[in-house]
């Protein structure tokens, strides 16, 4: 039996459970898990096999229990410790933001002066922010939440030193079918423009016209700021058939649950570009949306920006009359039995064994 330990220590918290879920009853690998006391305090998972962990401890307890394979969830800090890690053990590391991995010394030495100054020159002084490309480097293996990714990364010849392989995390949890009088169009994420291009769907939604149909909009995530301020404003302006419901305070997770499964369609207007430590990533080509997440695990259709590239039949591009699309989607039928835990589950530990 493979013997592997995971370990997560900074984000991506949903990630770590998804693979403790897909993990946790096979008869032919065993993971041990590690968690910082944010992650571990978040999972609520109390099992003999989880572990809190300080990462000033985390090396020694690694050289004794001798695993097979180390998998690394987040590499966004800790360089120093990870560094350490990648060149004593089978290594391989989750990506998150694919151009971060190839960004040079001195591109992430300047990122200090743009943003965040005080934690990023911590992070310079304290954690080795400059190892960063050598702890990537000398992974054995670089795995990409998506297909698209992996794709892209062959088609502009990113592949110089490291393989990168898709893996597979996401699954059906939830598979209901719910009947609602309104269509339920939930925009899950938090509101900010920074990543989700809110001020276009605003406009959108002035446009729509009374065809007998009325919606419900869900922005499912914290409302903050000057998004706040528009939504405030929007709702008075918008005709009878369209109400909105936000929310100025974070979700709780039985409630973020509820919306998800009663909506009809998911809205994602993520933006196309955003930065990571000042550094350009492309969403659907160097970084995935954690919506395609959230539309595997409910089971949902999400309406995309025409710019994100997807194979997936539920991942649909934005049209122009966006009004007349939702209609359309309603009366689609979409399969996702391709996400069945079962399935994904098999599809993990079959890559996991071929490391």
């Amino acid at each position: 039996m493979k013997r592997i330990a995971y370990i997560e220590l900074d984000t991506h918290a949903e990630l770590a459970n998804n693979f403790y879920e897909l993990t946790k009853d096979s008869g032919e690998i065993s993971v041990d898990f590690y968690f910082s006391e944010k992650i571990f305090k978040f999972l609520n998972i109390h099992e003999k096999n989880v572990f809190l962990t300080d990462y000033s401890q985390l090396l020694e307890v690694l050289e004794k229990k001798k695993y097979d394979l180390i998998i690394i969830g987040t590499v966004h800090r800790h360089f120093i410790f990870y560094k350490a890690i990648v060149k004593k053990f089978n290594t391989t590391i989750l990506v998150h933001n694919l151009n971060f991995t190839k960004a040079s010394k001195w591109e992430l030495f300047k990122s200090i002066f743009k943003k965040d100054f005080k934690y990023r020159l911590k992070l310079f002084l304290k954690e080795g922010l400059l190892d960063a490309p050598e702890v990537y480097q000398q992974s054995k293996n670089l795995l990409l939440l998506g297909k698209e990714i992996v794709d892209f990364t062959f088609s502009i010849s990113y592949t110089n030193y490291t393989p990168y392989k898709t893996i597979p995390l996401f699954y059906n949890k939830y598979v209901e079918n719910v009947e609602n009088n309104e269509f339920i169009i939930v925009v899950p994420g938090a509101v900010s423009q920074s990543r989700r291009d809110y001020g276009s769907f605003f406009e959108k939604l002035k446009q729509f016209q009374n065809i007998g149909i009325n919606y419900e909009i869900i922005f499912l995530g914290k409302a903050f700021g000057e998004e706040l301020e528009k939504l405030k404003l929007i709702i008075d302006k918008l005709p009878k058939f369209i109400t909105i419901q936000y929310f100025e305070e974070k979700i709780k997770q039985d409630i973020f649950d509820d919306w998800m499964k009663k909506a009809d369609v998911l809205y994602c207007p993520i933006q196309e570009e955003t930065e990571f430590f000042s550094i350009k990533e492309i969403y659907g080509k160097t970084k995935i949306s954690g919506n395609i997440g959230d539309a595997i695990r409910y089971a949902k259709p999400a309406v995309f920006p025409a710019t994100y590239d997807s194979d997936s039949e539920f991942i649909i591009k934005e049209q122009f009359d966006l009004q007349n699309q939702f209609s359309e989607i309603r009366n689609q039928k979409f399969d996702f039995n391709k996400y069945i835990k079962e399935n994904i589950s098999e599809e993990l530990i079959q890559l996991l064994k071929s490391f």
